[in-house]
């Protein structure tokens, strides 16, 4: 029993290495074009038929994607018209992954049952299915440095690579080999900058028999994608001429303006100040690359740090940028009309006025004391000019 079993053993691998061995090539005859009718195979140097006994669509695609022409549409029975020659194979056994007729599981026929009105042929697409390709995120819009992960997938195997282009490079951005038997796959584009946002597509290429045997699918469906990128606002402030550096004049009117270099449509600028006693946010719409927020009149709970933001909501989803640095603003009391110095001064030389002024009145009134004789004065010198003009009157 024991050496029944290893004969047969024997036999049937040497039908197998003869099978692998023997088959050369493979080629459609009597079709519609190179691409359809019967199935031959060339065995020492004589091109045979294959029985369709268990022909069906498995088999038929393993043979058209082996010839380079897409994918099977249908598997003919009694193929196109009777052939000639040897019946070469019946029973072919394929499981669909297989890159050649020669690798699937057939008998070499050594029996009268098949004759050429069974000969297999097959009629193929001639072109490969279009891929699908997706994106596994639920969002179509990214920040920059993030990854996209997209899928390419296709209905059937013997796929050799997987190609992701960005519409206008004649280059994949990503390719992915794979085994025969996947029909989909996973690609990445990693830290994704806004100059590959754009429109993708796949395409994914088959090998045939022989290396020069390549057959490349249609491109799959476009996928776009939106990359985000906000850079840090800039923001600075104005106010009146005669405050002070890094100051607003309380009840003075002054304003903020933020700006940004990359705005998107629905963007917004968002001011906020941090003061002693929390936190508050002002917002604008950002209808263009530059917003002014407006203070009328300045008072103590304007005093704190400023910092300028922007944010955009695309795709559902929200972006916001890093903050801008702090801008610090003191709310000082205004000078008044006269400052103590001023009023010092003044009272000062007020006094030094009115101290003048009494000295000269007291200088004035000592002077003319000084100047006017007294009563007995007046009446002594009288008295001694009336002597002398008696004096002189006698004389005479």
């Amino acid at each position: 029993m024991l050496r029944f079993l290893h004969v047969v053993l024997t036999g049937l691998l040497g039908v197998l290495r003869d099978r692998v061995t023997a088959f050369d090539s493979i080629r459609l005859v009597d079709g519609e074009n190179k691409c359809s009718g019967r199935v031959e195979i060339l065995r020492h140097n004589q091109w045979g038929t294959v029985c369709d006994h268990g022909w069906d669509l498995v088999e038929a695609n393993v043979v058209c994607l082996e010839l380079a022409c897409g994918l099977a549409e249908s598997a003919h029975h009694r193929g196109s018209g009777p052939g000639r020659g040897e019946i070469w194979l019946r029973h072919v056994q394929c499981s669909g992954h297989e890159s050649s007729l020669s690798r699937c599981a057939v008998v070499l026929h050594r029996s009268s049952h098949c004759t050429h009105d069974n000969d297999a042929g097959v009629t193929c697409s001639g072109t490969l299915f279009m891929p699908i390709l997706s994106l596994l995120s639920p969002y179509n819009v990214f920040s920059a440095g993030e990854a996209v992960r997209f899928s390419c997938s296709v209905l059937l195997g013997h796929i050799s690579d997987f190609h992701l282009y960005k519409y206008g490079l004649s280059k994949p951005v990503v390719t992915h080999r794979v085994d025969q038997s996947q029909t989909r796959v996973e690609m990445t584009v990693s830290d994704i900058e806004t100059f590959q946002q754009g429109s993708y597509s796949c395409r994914y290429i088959i090998r045939g028999s022989s290396p020069s045997q390549l057959l490349g699918s249609p491109p799959s469906n476009s996928v776009n994608i939106t990359v985000v990128e906000l850079l840090t606002p800039q923001h600075w402030y104005n106010t009146s001429s005669d405050a002070p550096a890094g100051s607003v004049l309380k009840g003075h009117s002054f304003n903020i303006t933020c700006s940004t270099q990359q705005e998107y449509p629905g963007g917004s600028f968002q001011l906020r100040l941090i003061r002693s006693n929390g936190t508050v946010r002002q917002s604008l719409p950002a209808l263009a690359p530059f917003v002014t927020f407006t203070f009328p009149s300045a008072q103590s709970s304007n005093e704190g740090y400023y910092y300028c933001l922007y944010r955009v909501q695309l795709g559902g989803r929200t972006f916001i940028s890093r903050e801008s640095q702090a801008l610090p603003i003191a709310i000082k009391d205004p000078d008044p009309v006269l400052s103590p110095v001023v009023i010092s001064w003044l009272v000062s030389g007020l006094i030094f006025v009115v101290a003048v002024i009494i000295i000269v009145i007291v200088a004035k009134v000592l002077c003319n004391k000084e100047k006017r004789p007294s009563e007995l004065e007046r009446e002594t010198r009288s008295c001694v000019e009336n002597t002398y003009v008696a004096l002189s009157v006698n004389k005479l």
